[in-house]
């Protein structure tokens, strides 16, 4: 039976990249030695690194200001990063979720921080509108899309000051404009590869500004230099991200693939809606296209195991929610084909018809 791979992180690969990592594992560039074993400094992969961030910065149109860096450590590890090198004194955070939050506890061990906004007190179901940040903040942080509790901010802000984003669940779902951001970053392992790589898209001149000595591994400038290369890079990770980058350049680049994504959300979205079992957990203007968050209405609560049995039944997995929202959480990121959204949409419609 064919699975329908609906799992938040790690999560659905396009087939290319798959069968395209798995050939390389076997024999990487006609080197007659597995991708795992082959030294990174070769010239077969340093090849690949750079047709990586080349094609980066190609989908995303990154200009010139800013760089593009392959880094260890996961979205977390930028959680530290951003502040040791960007912080002096303020820096201002929006918490929208789970991630944001980790983020601000981080920031606080190197200065002042000030959250403009939160919505915890709804357990993170919309995201903050009216705030202000203040103009002497070294920066805005914000996570664009929120994994867990499923919102996403659709309209960017407009600040004054250098903007960073946490974007690890929706980079490469919609077009940006990079040039309004100091830093980007993204954990790979949502929508682009396995986990154990992270994209920063970096303004080179945001840097060098902190009074604080920084150590090597955490200098955004070294790894600048360095070509993503000043230490051993994750090296099968960065391959399987180069072939989704490839991929989404066959589909058409990002304008296909946010056409896409918006018609695979609004058939899932629709049936929640429509669907008398099930509810929507977050306000419908800021619902996420990458990660559609429903339970099962009050009536019928006692029905979410029989549907998760069923649901699986039918080759679909991974749409259990996070305990912090329950109920279920359909990922839809741009591996995602459109019927494998339209066989869980039949299974909500079944289950219904059952009752």
């Amino acid at each position: 039976m064919k699975k329908h791979n609906f799992y938040a992180g790690p999560s659905i690969l396009s087939e290319y990249t798959i069968r395209n990592t798995a050939a390389a594992v076997e024999n990487f560039a006609g080197t007659g030695l597995s991708l795992l074993e082959v030294s990174h400094r070769g010239k077969e992969f340093v090849a690949v690194n750079d047709e990586a961030r080349l094609l980066v910065k190609e989908l995303l149109d990154v200009p010139d200001t800013h760089e593009v860096v392959f880094l260890g450590g996961g979205a977390s590890m930028q959680f530290c990063m951003v502040p040791y090198n960007l912080l002096n004194r303020k820096a201002s955070y929006l918490d929208t979720g789970t991630w944001s939050s980790k983020a601000i506890k981080e920031a606080r061990l190197f200065g002042e921080i000030e959250v403009v906004a939160s919505s915890k007190d709804s357990n993170y179901t919309y995201i903050p509108k009216d705030y202000t940040v203040s103009p002497d903040s070294d920066y805005f942080h914000i996570t664009t899309n929120n994994t867990i509790f499923g919102t996403e901010i659709h309209n960017i802000p407009e600040v004054d000051i250098p903007l960073i984003a946490d974007m690890s669940s929706d980079i490469f779902a919609r077009p940006i404009d990079v040039s309004k951001y100091s830093i980007i970053y993204a954990g790979a392992q949502k929508n682009l590869a396995p986990a154990g790589v992270t994209i920063v898209i970096v303004r080179k001149d945001a840097l060098g500004k902190v009074d604080r000595p920084i150590p090597s591994m955490l200098n955004y400038q070294i790894h600048i230099a360095n070509d993503s290369m000043f230490n051993t890079p994750p090296v099968l990770p960065i391959y399987a991200a180069l072939q989704t980058l490839k991929w989404y350049k066959e589909q058409g680049g990002i304008p296909v693939l946010q056409k896409k994504n918006i018609e695979k959300a609004a058939i899932l979205y629709d049936e929640i809606d429509r669907n008398k079992l099930f509810r929507g957990t977050t306000a419908v203007e800021d619902r996420s296209l990458m990660n559609v968050c429903f339970v099962m209405n009050d009536e019928y609560k006692e029905l979410e195991s029989a549907f998760s049995q069923y649901a699986s039944s039918q080759g679909i997995v991974g749409i259990k929610g996070h305990r912090s929202v329950g109920g279920f959480r359909a990922s839809l990121y741009n591996a995602m084909p459109g019927s494998s959204v339209k066989v869980l949409v039949d299974a909500m419609k079944s289950f219904e018809k059952n009752i």
